[in-house]
């Protein structure tokens, strides 16, 4: 590493300070704006830096890597126009309560006035989509700008924080170091809320413990609350969406609230109580008419034991200790049979998966119409990390994956992707490929927007041809062999269900990535 130098320009102040601070991954898509970031990368050699031809890849792949990294890398981007692109998968990360750090270049603050070309209000587009925004004023405190950024991003539940980095205060001498700034600290566990929860697991009344976030990625929480579970009676359930959960042989299931309004009512229609650790209450993805908003019964009792910023584990181990309950031990889950050869189709899916996914293996959930069927293979399938789209922005899963395959080396990543959403950030196996990312995407094709369908009938509409002719996407058929070879990446189309899994097991043995494309 080399030496701090006496005198350097603001942006090789923040890169050094974010570097000291824990972060040594930039995903990055620059511009003009920003080439002094490249200047100051290139020379301190301090980060590892990764190109993503599109801005939805970067911030994707920076979800990625927080979710299995546990902490955030720094995303670098081009303007208002270059934040606009990326602003879908910074909608998912906040969604899932990651960390991540954001980049965004601007004009010079001397050039601001004069309405260039690519000027724009780029804390105005920033704002909705992170949780901090902040525009550096000068070179001296451009690095403690960052710092504070930082520690925004790794305060509870993680956050999303976005440093506007005007290029005058980056090319400019006066840099200075900044202090590593300590993040907030979870928000305490509060005792009437915990007593609450207590008398709700008391009562006889018919109770649900809804459990999210980082309650999901610790089997020491889940084997807590399997045992409070098993003392008490209650029922558990995951949010239909999740940043991680661990799963797979010798874990604890869970079961998810069903993403279908019909199903997600008639799952939660039996509690009376409802205990909420790490995640607010279920709502509906959409309003239905004649449907609610919120899927709770209107008169079931809720207690928010601990809210998304406070620390669920803490609160189940208290929990716990009040009520006496013990930790339980995880069950291995009946393994389907391997199916046989024929045809693939939602119902042999889920079997295949769960036989062919390989040990260890981080699994990227994108599947969306075919998530019903692939969901139930991850626990009974060798252990595996399962990351899900969450919030509901489609075009995560490929640069989710290339971000978990630098987060996590030594470990293959399986994409479940379906086809139409693919299509959104197909730029990503082009950062795989140029990683040497072990990557298997898997292409769902069913050649539509499959589950629009259904939700055409939800609303009510009558469609005739030309509404479905809007969802199909079979005219010209899409073929991603051919686009994924086009970005360096092999693959294979197949139809069998059993040539479907010897094409996984072999593409996870081998480093590199490769794309199947499955068709249903």
């Amino acid at each position: 590493m080399s030496k701090t130098p006496k005198e350097m320009n603001g942006a090789e102040s923040v890169v050094r300070s974010l570097h000291a601070g824990g972060v040594d991954v930039c995903f990055a898509n620059p511009g003009t704006s920003e080439m002094q970031f490249v200047d100051a990368l290139d020379r301190t050699k301090l980060m590892r830096c990764v190109l993503g031809l599109f801005e939805g890849v970067v911030t994707g792949a920076a979800d990625g890597y927080a979710r299995m990294a546990g902490k955030p890398a720094v995303t670098l981007l081009h303007l208002a126009p270059g934040f606009a692109n990326a602003a879908a998968n910074l909608h998912n990360a906040r969604k899932a309560r990651v960390p991540i750090v954001n980049l965004v270049g601007d004009h010079a603050l001397r050039h601001q006035k004069y309405d260039a070309p690519l000027s724009a209000d780029v804390e105005g587009a920033c704002a909705p989509f992170s949780d901090w925004v902040r525009s550096g004023r000068d070179a001296g405190s451009f690095a403690a700008d960052a710092m504070t950024a930082l520690a925004v991003a790794q305060s509870k539940p993680g956050k999303v924080a976005t440093l506007i980095a005007p290029a005058d205060i980056g090319w400019d001498a006066g840099g200075k170091m900044a202090e590593t700034v300590a993040p907030a600290a979870p928000a305490p566990l509060d005792e009437r809320a915990l007593d609450a929860a207590i008398n709700a697991l008391e009562s006889d009344e018919k109770t649900v413990l809804l459990i999210g976030s980082a309650v999901l990625e610790s089997q020491e929480a889940m084997a807590l609350l399997h045992g409070i579970a098993a003392k008490t009676g209650a029922d558990i359930l995951a949010p239909t969406s999740n940043r991680r959960m661990e799963r797979g042989q010798g874990r604890f299931a869970i079961n998810k609230v069903p993403y279908p309004i019909n199903a997600a009512l008639e799952c939660l229609a039996p509690y009376s109580r409802a205990i909420l650790i790490e995640t607010p209450p279920p709502v509906a993805f959409f309003a239905y008419p004649g449907k609610p908003s919120l899927l709770l019964p209107v008169d079931c009792h809720t207690v928010t034991l601990a809210a998304v910023d406070a620390d669920g584990p803490t609160a189940l181990a208290a929990l716990a200790d009040r009520i006496g309950a013990k930790p339980a031990t995880p069950q291995d889950h009946e393994r389907p049979a391997a199916p046989q050869a024929g045809g693939i189709t939602l119902q042999n899916l889920g079997a295949a998966l769960a036989n062919a996914l390989p040990e260890d293996a981080i699994v990227v959930d994108e599947a969306v119409s075919s998530g019903g069927a692939t969901f139930p293979a991850g626990d009974s399938a060798a252990p595996n990390t399962w990351l899900a789209l969450t919030g509901g922005s489609i075009g995560i899963g490929i640069p989710l994956s290339a971000g978990a395959a630098i987060a996590c080396p030594d470990r293959p990543v399986i994409t479940l992707q379906a086809d139409g959403s693919a299509m959104y950030t197909i730029q990503g196996l082009w950062t795989q490929a140029r990683e040497n990312s072990n990557v298997t995407t898997i292409i769902l094709a069913n050649q539509s927007y499959e589950i629009l369908k259904g939700e055409l009938h939800n609303v009510g509409a009558q469609p005739g041809p030309d509404a479905l002719s809007m969802l199909n996407l079979d005219r010209p058929q899409l073929d991603f062999v051919a686009m994924a070879k086009g970005m360096g990446v092999p693959g294979k189309r197949v139809e069998d269900i059993t040539e479907l899994m010897r094409a996984i097991e072999d593409a996870a043995k081998e480093p590199g990535p490769f794309l199947i494309e499955a068709m249903l």
